[in-house]
Parts: C-alpha cells; sequence; structure tokens
C-alpha cells in the first residue's frame, strides 16, 4: 500500500513554496500498515481526501459530535483513519457502550490511537468506580505514564487483595505529590492509605502545602479534606485573605490549626518574603514545630532567591534540617549560595536532596565544583569522580564537567552506518510512517505525538541506539528536523552530531551571520533550540518562523536595518526571517557587551530582564545562568550555550570551550552608553 502523492519521495516532487505549504516530506510504501488499517483498496486509501482529516481535527476541537460522526465514513481507509476513529469515539466516550470500546482496540492493536483511547478509557472507569472493567482494561495500557491511572490501578489492587501494602502507599504518595492538579485517582488512593494508616495526615498536609505553593488552591481543599476535614471552613477563610486569617483569628495549639497557618504564610511568602519572615520571626514561630518553621524558611528563601535577593541565604539559615525541604527549595539554597559565594553550603543542600534529584548533571556539577573549592586531595578526588561521571557533550553541565577534567568539546566519533535493514524497519514502522503524514498534512501535533510513541512508549523501555538512529534518519531524510533531533537525541551509547545538530539553510545562515559579524554557530545553537528548524513554527506568544520573531521585534528590527519594504506577512519567509533574526541577535549581543548567554536570555524573555538580572555581584556566567528566575529562559540559555559549543565543534573542526564563551556577568559599565536602549 502506498500513501498518498503528498508523501511521494521528496527527489520525485515539484518544488513548494515555505511560505504556503508544509516541509517537503517523503515515504515510501508501507506494506505493514495494511493490517491496521481498513482492508480497502490501496487506490482508494490514496485518494481519500486529507481535508476531511483536517475537518474532523477542528470538529474534535468544537465537540461537534455529530460532525464527526458524519465525517468518520469519509476516512474510512485513510492513512490516518486511526485518528479520525479515536476523535470521533474520544468525543462521545461518556456515553459509549463497553463493547464499542472494546471493539475500537480491537481494529487499531498496537496503535498509538488504542493505546490513547485505553488511558481515556481507564480515567473514566476508574472516575465512575467501574473497577471489573477498569481491571480488564488496564493490563494492555503500554504507555503507562498516567498518574492517575497509576494510582486507580494501586487502588484496585488493594482492594481486590483487601489489604494495601507500604510499598503501594509509597508509589501513591509519589504520583500524588507529583500532581500539581486536582485529579480523582490519586486523591482516593492516598485517602485509602491515610485510612489505611499506610500514609499519614502529615502526608495530606504536605500534599496541600505544595498545591498552595503551586497555586492549585482546589488540590489543596482536597488534601485538607482528607487531614482534617472539620478545618475546611477556616482553609476557606485563610485561602480567601492570608493576612486576614492570620489577623482575625487566635491560635489554638492544635495540629490543624498550626497547618492552616503554614498555609497561609506560605501564600504570603511567595508575594512577599519579607513580610512572611518578619511575621515568622515575630508571631507564629515559637507556636509552630521544628519542621513547620524549617518547611516556611524553605518558602520563604526560596521566593528571595527568585527574586536575586542577597538576604536569600539569611533565610535559609534559619532552617535546622536540610531534609525537611523539598528537592526545589534546596534547589534554590544551592542557588543563593553559589550567587553570595557560600561554597561550604553547596553540598549539604545537595545531600538532601531526593536521590533521584542528586544524580541530575545540575547538582552532580555544582556538588563537584564545591568539594573542589573546599581543597585537600580527598575533596579533589571525589570531585573528579563526580565530573567523570557525567563530562561529555550531551549538555551544559557535561561540557562544563568536561573542561574541569582537562579537556574541550570535540565531534564525537559517528557510529558504524546504518544498514538497509535497519533504514528498511524504519521506513516500515507504520507508527512512524503515520506520524510523518500526519506532520506533512498540518497535523503536527497529532504526527508528534505518534511518533514519541513509537520511539518512546510502545515497547518497554523504547527503542534501542540503532532503532532510534535509524528513525531519526528516516525523519533527517525527510527534512522533519524536530523530529530527527529529539529522536536522535535520547541514544544513549552513541552520538551521530549530523542527527543531533543538523545545519539546513546552510549558506542562508552563514551568509547572513558572516555579514553581521555574528558566529554562525550561535545562530545554528539558537534557531536549534527556537524551532528545531521548523519553517512554519510558530508559539503560543505569537513568535514566528525559524528564528522565532515577535511581529513587534520584526517591525523595530526592520527599521533598524533599513529594510524599508519589511511587511508582517514576509516574518515566514526563510530569507527575510534569518535577516530579521540574526539583526536582533546581533544587536541584543551588542547590547549587553557580548555576552552571549545575555543576549540568549534577551532573545528569549526580552532585554529588560537579563538587564535587570545582571545586577548584583559579578558571577561566573553559569552560576548566573543557574540563577535565572524563570525555568523556561534558564534552560533556554544552557541549551543555546551548549548548542552553540557543539555547532562551533563541527563548523570549526577544533575542539571548543563553553567556559571561554560564557566568562562573567556583572553590571553594566555605567560609563558606557546603551547602544540600544529601545531594544524589544
Amino acid at each position: 500500500m502506498q500513501f498518498p502523492s503528498i508523501l511521494a519521495p521528496k527527489r520525485h516532487r515539484p518544488r513548494v513554496n515555505p511560505r504556503n505549504a508544509a516541509p517537503a516530506l517523503v515515504f515510501s510504501t508501507v506494506l505493514a500498515l495494511t493490517a491496521l488499517l481498513s482492508q480497502q483498496p490501496a487506490a482508494a486509501q490514496s485518494n481519500t481526501n486529507d481535508d476531511v482529516l483536517i475537518q474532523m481535527k477542528q470538529a474534535f476541537q468544537r465537540g461537534d459530535k455529530a460532525r464527526l460522526t458524519a465525517l468518520l465514513p469519509q476516512a474510512r481507509g485513510h492513512a490516518l483513519e486511526p485518528w479520525a476513529a479515536y476523535w470521533e469515539l474520544k468525543a462521545r466516550l461518556q456515553d459509549a457502550p463497553a463493547n464499542e470500546v472494546q471493539d475500537f482496540f480491537a481494529r487499531y492493536p498496537g496503535t498509538y490511537q488504542e493505546d490513547r483511547l485505553r488511558n481515556d478509557w481507564l480515567l473514566l472507569l476508574g472516575q465512575r468506580r467501574d473497577w471489573d472493567n477498569f481491571t480488564a482494561s488496564v493490563d494492555g495500557f503500554r504507555m503507562g505514564d498516567d498518574a492517575q491511572v497509576r494510582c486507580y490501578a494501586v487502588l484496585v489492587d488493594s482492594l481486590r487483595t483487601g489489604t494495601a501494602t507500604q510499598a503501594q502507599a509509597d508509589e501513591v504518595r509519589r504520583n500524588w505529590f507529583a500532581q500539581k492538579d486536582l485529579d480523582d485517582g490519586c486523591l482516593t488512593a492516598a485517602d485509602r492509605m491515610v485510612a489505611a494508616r499506610l500514609m499519614s495526615t502529615n502526608d495530606a498536609w504536605k500534599k496541600a502545602r505544595l498545591a498552595i505553593e503551586a497555586n492549585r488552591p482546589q488540590a489543596a481543599r482536597a488534601a485538607v479534606t482528607i487531614a482534617a476535614p472539620d478545618a475546611l471552613p477556616l482553609f476557606e477563610e485563610l485561602n480567601a485573605s492570608s493576612a486576614k486569617f492570620l489577623t482575625g483569628r487566635a491560635f489554638v495549639a492544635a495540629k490543624s490549626r498550626k497547618e492552616l497557618v503554614v498555609l497561609a504564610l506560605i501564600k504570603i511568602a511567595i508575594a512577599d518574603p519579607e513580610l512572611a519572615a518578619s511575621q515568622l520571626d515575630s508571631k507564629w514561630g515559637p507556636m509552630l514545630s521544628a519542621e513547620e518553621r524549617n518547611w516556611l524558611w524553605g518558602t520563604i528563601g526560596r521566593a528571595a532567591a527568585l527574586k536575586l535577593w542577597p538576604q536569600a541565604g539569611t533565610y535559609y539559615a534559619n532552617v535546622t534540617k536540610n531534609s525537611d525541604l523539598s528537592d526545589d527549595m534546596l534547589g534554590w539554597r544551592v542557588r543563593a549560595a553559589l550567587r553570595a559565594g557560600q561554597w561550604k553550603e553547596v553540598a549539604p543542600a545537595i545531600n538532601a536532596m531526593s536521590e533521584t534529584a542528586q544524580l541530575e548533571p545540575t547538582w552532580v556539577y555544582w556538588k563537584a565544583r564545591a568539594l573542589a573549592s573546599a581543597g585537600g586531595d580527598e575533596r579533589r578526588a571525589q570531585a573528579r569522580d563526580l565530573y567523570q561521571s557525567i563530562a561529555g557533550s550531551r549538555g551544559f553541565y557535561e561540557m562544563l564537567a568536561l573542561e574541569e577534567l582537562g579537556q574541550r568539546t570535540m565531534v564525537p566519533t559517528r557510529p558504524d552506518p546504518l544498514t538497509p535493514e535497519e533504514k528498511a524497519a524504519a521506513r516500515n514502522n507504520p507508527a512512524l510512517a503515520r506520524g510523518l503524514y500526519a506532520i506533512a498534512i498540518g497535523l503536527r501535533p497529532e504526527g508528534t505525538r505518534e511518533w514519541n510513541y513509537a520511539t518512546n512508549l510502545h515497547d518497554k523501555g523504547g527503542m534501542d541506539d540503532r532503532a532510534l538512529l535509524a528513525a531519526a534518519d528516516f525523519a533527517c531524510q525527510r527534512e522533519v528536523w524536530d523530529r530527527c533531533i529529539n529522536t536522535s537525541e535520547r541514544t544513549k551509547g552513541v552520538v551521530d552530531v549530523e542527527q543531533r545538530f543538523p545545519m539546513p539553510f546552510h549558506d542562508t545562515v552563514l551568509r547572513k551571520s558572516q555579514d553581521i559579524g555574528l558566529d554562525p554557530a550561535y545562530v545554528y545553537g539558537l534557531i536549534r533550540q527556537e524551532s528545531r528548524f521548523i519553517m512554519d513554527a510558530r508559539s503560543g506568544v505569537g513568535a514566528s518562523g525559524l528564528m522565532q520573531v515577535m511581529p513587534a521585534t520584526a517591525r523595530w528590527t526592520a527599521r533598524k536595518i533599513g529594510m524599508n519594504d519589511f511587511s508582517p506577512g514576509q516574518i515566514n519567509d526563510r530569507e527575510t526571517n534569518i535577516t530579521i533574526g540574526t539583526n536582533y541577535l546581533k544587536l541584543a549581543l551588542d547590547d549587553f557587551d557580548g555576552s552571549m548567554a545575555l543576549a540568549a536570555a534577551a532573545y528569549n524573555a526580552g532585554p529588560g530582564r537579563p538587564r535587570s538580572w545582571r545586577n548584583g555581584p559579578v558571577l561566573d556566567a553559569a552560576i548566573w545562568a543557574e540563577n535565572v528566575p524563570f525555568n523556561e529562559t534558564r534552560d533556554y540559555v544552557k541549551k543555546v550555550l551548549a548548542n552553540t559549543t557543539n555547532y562551533a565543534a563541527i563548523i570549526s573542526g577544533r575542539p571548543q570551550s563553553l567556559k571561554e564563551r560564557l566568562g562573567r556577568i556583572g553590571p553594566r559599565d555605567a560609563a558606557e552608553p546603551e547602544p540600544n536602549k529601545d531594544l524589544p
């Protein structure tokens, strides 16, 4: 069976205008799809109008059940029929009989859509407390990545056996704490575990604290209902006004009252850490337990650290037991200590983190730096072992660890070439084929989910390295660069740099960069992070194209560089987008004294914020980057700089230093004029 002509091999297709069409994609005959799709003749399948699928996606988004049902017959036999059938049944799943759901599972076995609907069905069965049908369906759930379904599964197992185990309670606790929003599955399972005394009311209060910190009052209210249902009226008061609650209520030394005070002070600390510290010091501290005080000082310290206040370390110094803090609080304790040069505080805070957090390259690197700074042969040896455990070219801290060992980032040796059989296996994988086809006709979210499912989740543990390389090659050859990069990044034992760091539009990027004195490796590093080279990429806030340029920024930059004929409609033109993006990046780089880290932060978060964030002590740029208050921007800066270093190694053919690109960051020299005060 063949896919429609939109996916014919690229060399046999006419050129398309990237402003008006999806990226040029291809793939060959995929015989394996025959068993998964309708039994209609291939010609009928190939001629089905792709517009029907687009219309069905739109109807699904509107919740138009009648339209979906009317269109479904026209989608029968289409390569993406499983999506059409999924949308139609999902829209009316609440009313669908169990046998129809089972028929769907049988019609599309092994597909993403079957597993996706199974996930939806299991959630619905859990909400209905239909444990018989839940038990019958849960074993076939391959993704297994839904925390609420896992909680329901534990609940069902404990109900079936009549007893719950401590291991089950621990799993429920982990899943419950990880869920930000209110969910029925983990809440119900947690309630049962508390009733069975395998979890305590302290767990419920901790969940309430985490929910208040995440600004999820409904989830906090549900946790309070488990911990102390009689305290709900008081919870409503503090949720309405924490200040009024703390002022108007006489203190009673009951556990629930103390925990409600903690919740109220958490709410205050998020907005005004100084006020919360004052209240904790002057009134509430002596009335609370040591654990409650430690949690609050951790909350206050984190809030101050997020504001880059120097007193963050002073607040954290009131914590008497690091293990009373969450990983997030401890992370910000480390960041505040780094910013203040308090290296002795770093390792103890990292050692108090969960085992999982301690293994993250971020904290492995900073613990090693702290040990090395303490001096002594034993500590330096420990630091070296830690550096060696993460050193490499895969990421920001891996590269910095490599440099601490006296080496620089080099282009890794490429793996053995893929065999024809390995390439054929990727081409003949039905899920990969459907994923690329969906992307080709404009259903990028659906195509991406199906592709990721095929590579990561369909089989336990996901594809092995060779299969991942073959899948990445399949996407690379079709110029679906985001799937090419993301799939290749998942390999563990080998690195194919041509897949991980492709250089599309090579001549244009190099010419535009060199014309204005900009490092092309920096441009490639930024584009890779911004859009993954997707021509028609568009962000939720309106940034467009390869370099994700905002409309207002594009107009300002066009005026600045004398592009008088610019119009907003040109922003998705490849040449124009690269011209505008590279010139804006150069202007930002000049504005920030040539600091790649500051300019990258400005590109992501706007220039005003990094202008403020650079005030304070002069820091290693790695410390400055780790203290960026926005999670997205912190991650962005580190990835752009790591990308840049890898691209520089590829382009130059020589070892490269990330440290040299980072340098140091501090306040602007007041004597130096600002090049572009109006930089948007």
